[in-house]
């Protein structure tokens, strides 16, 4: 298997960086008004991404910008200028803890490094809640709201698994990092015991004995880190058949790297995260199927959850069986198989993101 020691650095969708150089952080300030609270007590809040640019992000933004303007909750956006920025976290953190927000929504650019600032903010009696991607450990937030990124991955796991039918397998895995943060263990994982692979230890990748495993590379999961990987797996087997990719961006560009050497058209990719461009993907057969998950409703959920702990104190409860509030996924395909529950490609794109 392949193992690299350089990880790329762009991050694209839900997926987590490592600790990388501190930068400035960006802040927005967006006053909530229109609607307010049934008890009359109005709520401020804080909303933390990695960056102001990526889509994906920029969708979590909307929902919750649209939430406290509905609520009348008082809301001010942070975001780092690159995915990876745990300084510029850390600083809104801290101004967010100066300005007495009752509450703060933050997607984790450094699921461990955060931990520290995250327990100060709480200490102070402000509700944490991580948005897209659990703290390690978890139960560092007051609450996670996510999608089942483990779900997300056994999902397209059993989707390639009975697509690909009788063929024997050579799949490339297109991981994120060589940190391996959460998210890209969980839907690497998923993906494993989806299409009935041994994960060995589930909190990480690479330590499988599977012989359908042509390798693992890492993407950061960018379209040019996506191409780079795929070349480097297509040297170790060219006869690859099935890739798994973290999110879109990475299968847009394996699809590159598959489509320059005449292959496009003998392996399937499979990926996760359901943006408008990756559904789009999926309709021109760029990408077999992905899993979809929801940022403006994970954002949404957030807003309201803090104006309920200002109302009442209580906090967010976590979904049966998990440790974590799941704001849901779906299985984004136009060629369903029996067994695994799919959306079509037309109701994907209705859902985008949504």
């Amino acid at each position: 298997m392949r193992f690299p020691s350089i990880v790329v650095t762009t991050l694209i969708g839900g997926a987590v960086a490592g600790a990388f150089a501190a930068a400035p952080a960006l802040a927005q300030s967006d006053s909530g008004s229109g609607g307010s609270s049934g008890s009359g007590k109005k709520a401020s809040a804080c909303l933390i991404t990695k960056t102001d640019t990526n889509p994906y992000f920029v969708t979590m933004k909307k929902g919750a910008v649209e939430k406290a303007k509905e609520l009348g909750v008082d809301l001010k956006t942070y975001a780092g200028k690159y995915d990876g920025d745990n300084q510029s976290q850390v600083d809104a953190i801290e101004s967010c803890m100066a300005d007495k927000a009752n509450g703060i929504l933050i997607t984790p650019s450094d699921t461990k490094a955060i931990v520290p600032t995250v327990k100060k903010a709480r200490d102070a009696g402000i509700l944490v809640i991580a948005l897209d991607t659990t703290l390690e450990p978890t139960d560092a937030a007051d609450a996670t709201f996510a999608t089942d990124n483990f779900q997300a991955g056994k999902l397209i796991g059993e989707w390639a698994k009975k697509t690909l039918g009788d063929k024997e397998a050579h799949i490339a895995f297109l991981d994120l990092a060589t940190s391996q943060p959460s998210v890209d263990v969980q839907r690497d994982q998923g993906f494993m015991v989806g299409f009935g692979i041994d994960p060995k230890d589930k909190n990480k990748w690479g330590d499988e004995d599977d012989k359908r495993i042509v390798g693992h590379d890492v993407t950061g999961g960018a379209e040019d880190g996506g191409r780079t990987a795929m070349e480097n797996l297509l040297q170790e087997d060219p006869g690859t058949n099935l890739v798994y990719t973290i999110n879109e961006p990475a299968a847009a560009g394996a699809y590159q790297a598959l489509k320059a050497v005449g292959l496009e058209k003998q392996a399937t990719i499979v990926s996760i995260d359901g943006g408008c461009p990756g559904v789009k993907n999926v309709q021109d057969g760029v990408i077999g199927a992905t899993s979809q998950q929801y940022p403006l409703q994970m954002a949404a959920q957030g807003i309201e959850a803090i104006q309920k702990y200002v109302e009442t104190g209580a906090k967010p409860q976590k979904s049966e069986g998990l440790d974590f509030h799941n704001t849901g996924v779906n299985l984004v395909t136009d060629k369903p198989v029996d067994g695994v529950p799919s959306i079509s490609v037309k109701e994907g794109l209705d859902k985008c993101w949504g």
